[in-house]
Parts: structure tokens; C-alpha cells; sequence
């Protein structure tokens, strides 16, 4: 007689939500994933309005590489598939300063001729930043197995592939000693600066800086054809194609532990009974908000303590005009810097769809723009005093001044405006303050998270909070590890 298939509850629909229960589902378990809104994809998401379509979840996507190991997940998920071929864009970034242009490639060779033919007065720091990200064109991010999992394809690391990683790893105390604008600020030339605080936001140590452009020399980080939305509809597709369930707008109330085991999981319509809860969203805020009373270990407390989140007030403009004469991301450094929401913003980086003719009607532009930093307290008490709505008006009016001054044709051209806060992303995905990552700063610890909670039986977490400082390639491979230990403890074979 067929053993029953054990049920298990997977809380939110985002990239690790997705991830976890699709491995799940592969191997033997009757999985339900339960959604509070009426989408999937979570953080990974874009959306429209009046013919204008807003990518606000990826700008590129590590592990798009075939050569990866991450690449598999993303293909075993089904987030990379032939509907959405990967492209390698470059140049990377553009600044466009009056009549001087400068651009950062993705090789690593382009890069340094460029640089150095734009400002020889930099040759030294020029000459460091090609050394070390040639040597982080070589490092990537391994994907391991969980101990005492069975595993049907164990995943094997190639041990010369490690060993060339060892260059890289070498310069990472260094790198990690240093902040990001520290390491930019070494740079005499302006415009180079500019160019380079684009890649990231700043409040990162050098690693993470150098990091990102070596995989981006090493051919990764491509942006696939349909972006953050097509990416997380293939995996939704998968998943019920497996056989698995989704439930939109069940929003999980509490996570039910009785006597060191987990229950089932509390819905505003009932309570929901399962062998195992995979909880997926933002942890920093589910151990305290899904458990009564909050969670308590050793990871638990030190993320409570360590988290530093990394958020962005995010502007999109639908512009009835064709800029595709401009670069896909252009930096426009600001003769006169302004302050809103508590950061300084010193140059304008926009993200210009116009070649992606799925994101405007003809003749028109999508453009996007991140102003990265932590504006969540200001947004907050906007929301708190009533003058949110107020302040999005201005913060948008601001913006689009300063923009003019560098493209003057989309003045009266503008259609769409649209502005997203630490609010908005609180509101939608429950993320602690309004955050999408975990900042690793200069001189911090990497801090990565174990998935379960001793002493409690059936619970597991996964998420971009899982290991610093998140992200994509995070969060998928989060919900494979949580599958894995689900695997472990009930003695499934991982497939």
C-alpha cells in the first residue's frame, strides 16, 4: 500500500517561495503554496499602467550563465527557458556629461582601455580595479547540497573550477576592510566616480562593488528576455504543471507550533493543517509577525540584532517620445546635488526600455530609476502625518526637474509617473522596512542563516534573508536548500 504523500505549506509565492515548492513537489511531497496577494513573483515583479510596462524586480540575473551551477537551478525551476533567451548588455553603464561620454563593459580588457583612454590621471586605480575584477571574473557562487540529504543528482563542485577561485578569495579581506565610496573615491576623476557608484548602492563594502562587475566580465548576469514577470510565470507554470496548488489572496496569519512541532499554519478563514510550513516570507519580519510567541535561537536573535536593509525610492516615467538614440542605463552626474527622503543624491541613473518595444506604445519610453539609500522612516511618518501622497508628488516633481536638464525633449511628454517607497514594498511583500536586500557593510560579517529552528520539528525558512546580502540567486537557491532539509527530515529522496 502507497504511503500517504505528507502536505506541506509553502507561505508566499515570490522567487524562494516558488523554488522551494517546486523541488518539493518533485520529490513526493503534496505541496500548497499559500499567496496573499492575487500574483506571484513577490520582490521579482513589474507591472503596468496605461501602456506603459515597469520592470521593478531585475536589472540582471546571476546564474544566466549555462557554464554555472546556478544556471541549473534556474533551469530545474523553470525560470530559464527558450521563452526568454538571455541578453548580455553592454556597455554595463554610460555617463553622459555634457558633451563627454564614458561607459564601464562587461570585459574586463574594454573596460580598462576605455577608463584609461577617458582619464590617464587614474592609471593607477584603473590598473587595481582591472586586477581585481579579472580576478573576480573567475569566482562564482557554488551550489551546495544539505548534509544528510539524499540526493537522486548530488550536486559535485569541480575542484579545478575552486582552485581558480583562489586569486579572488585572496583579496577579500582587503575588500571587504574597504567601503564601496571608499574605494570609488580613490578615483580622481569625477565622471569616473559618477560611473562607478552606479553599479551598486553605496552603503556596501568594496567586495560587493568588485564582486558584481567580475561577474559581469566573467559573461553572467545577463537580463532574460521578459525580465522578473516571465521568469516567475514559468515557475509558477511548472509548479502546477507538477502537480502542485496555489492559493491567491490567503494571507497566513500565524504559523500553529504545538509542543515542538509544527501544525498547520492560521488563515483569516480557517486553519490549515500540514506536516511542514516552509515560510518564505521576509524572515527578519515572519519570526516575529507568523509566530505567537515570536521565535526565539541563537540565528534568530543575531539577524534580529544584524539586519540592514537596503532600500530605494523607485520612480517610473512613461514618456511619449523614442530615446533610443540613449544608452539602455545612462548617469547623469547632478552639477548641484539634491536631498529627499533623507539621502543625497549626487547622479541620476535611469534604466531606458526604449528598445523594448513590449514596454511602451510606439514611439514611446518606459524609464525607470532607483534612488537607493534608507529613506524608510521619512516615508513612514509621511504615511503616519498624511502627507504621503503629497511627498511622492514632490519627490516626482523633483526628479523629472533635474531629468530635463539632460533630456529636455520629455518635457509636456510625460504620460505616466509613477513612485514606489519603502512604504510600497512594506505594503506588498511584507519586507522589513521596505527592504529587498541585506546590506553587507565595510567591515561586517557575512551573516548566513541555518533555514530551521532547533527544537521545533517541520518548520524551515527561505528567502533572500537567508545569506548575505541576498538577492536573486539568493532566494532561489534558499527554497532548494529548505526542499533539501524537508527531504532530510522526512526521509524523501531530493529529486
Amino acid at each position: 500500500m502507497k504511503a500517504e504523500m505528507k502536505k506541506v505549506l509553502v507561505v508566499g509565492a515570490g522567487i524562494s517561495g516558488l523554488s522551494a515548492a517546486i523541488y518539493a513537489v518533485r520529490s513526493g511531497f503534496d505541496v500548497t503554496v499559500l499567496e496573499q496577494h492575487n500574483t506571484f513573483g513577490g520582490l521579482s515583479t513589474a507591472w503596468s499602467r496605461k501602456g506603459y510596462f515597469f520592470e521593478g524586480g531585475m536589472h540582471w540575473l546571476t546564474g544566466s550563465h549555462p557554464a554555472l551551477p546556478l544556471n541549473k537551478v534556474w533551469k530545474t525551476v523553470g525560470a530559464l527557458q527558450e521563452n526568454n533567451p538571455i541578453e548580455n548588455r553592454d556597455p554595463l553603464y554610460t555617463v553622459i556629461d555634457g558633451e563627454k561620454r564614458v561607459s564601464l563593459h562587461r570585459n574586463v580588457d574594454d573596460m580598462k582601455r576605455e577608463l584609461l583612454a577617458f582619464a590617464p590621471e587614474d592609471k593607477k586605480m584603473i590598473n587595481r580595479l582591472y586586477r581585481d575584477v579579472k580576478a573576480f571574473s573567475r569566482f562564482y557562487m557554488p551550489v551546495f547540497d544539505v548534509r544528510g540529504c539524499a540526493c537522486k543528482t548530488p550536486s559535485r563542485q569541480n575542484l579545478w573550477q575552486l582552485m581558480k577561485m583562489l586569486p579572488a578569495v585572496m583579496k577579500v579581506p582587503r575588500l571587504v576592510k574597504q567601503s564601496y565610496e571608499e574605494y570609488v573615491e580613490q578615483f580622481k576623476n569625477k565622471d569616473i566616480q559618477h560611473l562607478l557608484k552606479a553599479v551598486i548602492g553605496y552603503r556596501y563594502n568594496a567586495l560587493s562593488f568588485v564582486y558584481t562587475l567580475g561577474s559581469f566580465a566573467s559573461g553572467d548576469c545577463g537580463y532574460p528576455d521578459g525580465g522578473s514577470v516571465r521568469m516567475a510565470k514559468n515557475m509558477e507554470k511548472t509548479f502546477e504543471d507538477l502537480g502542485g496548488k496555489i492559493q491567491y489572496r490567503t494571507k497566513v496569519e500565524r504559523v500553529i507550533v504545538e509542543d515542538g512541532k509544527t501544525k498547520g499554519v492560521q488563515t483569516k478563514d480557517g486553519f490549515i493543517e500540514a506536516d511542514a510550513v516552509i515560510v518564505t516570507q521576509d524572515a527578519r519580519v515572519a519570526v516575529d509577525a507568523l509566530f505567537d510567541p515570536p521565535l526565539h535561537c541563537s540565528w534568530i536573535d543575531t539577524m534580529r540584532e544584524n539586519v540592514v536593509g537596503e532600500q530605494n525610492m523607485f520612480i517610473c516615467l512613461g514618456v511619449k517620445k523614442d530615446l533610443s538614440y540613449l544608452p539602455y542605463c545612462c548617469v547623469f552626474p547632478l552639477e548641484k546635488p539634491f536631498e529627499y527622503g533623507g539621502l543625497t543624491v549626487t547622479e541620476i541613473r535611469i534604466n531606458n526600455y526604449s528598445k523594448y518595444k513590449a514596454h511602451a506604445p510606439e514611439g514611446c519610453t518606459a524609464i525607470t530609476s532607483l534612488l537607493i539609500g534608507d529613506s524608510y522612516d521619512f516615508w513612514k511618518a509621511a504615511k503616519e502625518d498624511g502627507t504621503y501622497r503629497q511627498k511622492k508628488d514632490e519627490l516626482a516633481k523633483l526628479f523629472i526637474a533635474e531629468l530635463e536638464k539632460f533630456i529636455p525633449e520629455i518635457k509636456g511628454n510625460i504620460e505616466v509617473i509613477d513612485v514606489a517607497t519603502p512604504c510600497t514594498y512594506e505594503r506588498y511583500c511584507g519586507t522589513y522596512k521596505g527592504s529587498w536586500m541585506s546590506v553587507w557593510e565595510k567591515g561586517g560579517k557575512q551573516f548566513n542563516y541555518p533555514q530551521d529552528v532547533p527544537g521545533i520539528s517541520g518548520l524551515y525558512f527561505a528567502g533572500q534573508r537567508s545569506f548575505m546580502p541576498g538577492g536573486l540567486p539568493i532566494a532561489v537557491d534558499s527554497g532548494r536548500r529548505a526542499a533539501q532539509m524537508l527531504c532530510r527530515d522526512f526521509a524523501q529522496i531530493f529529486v
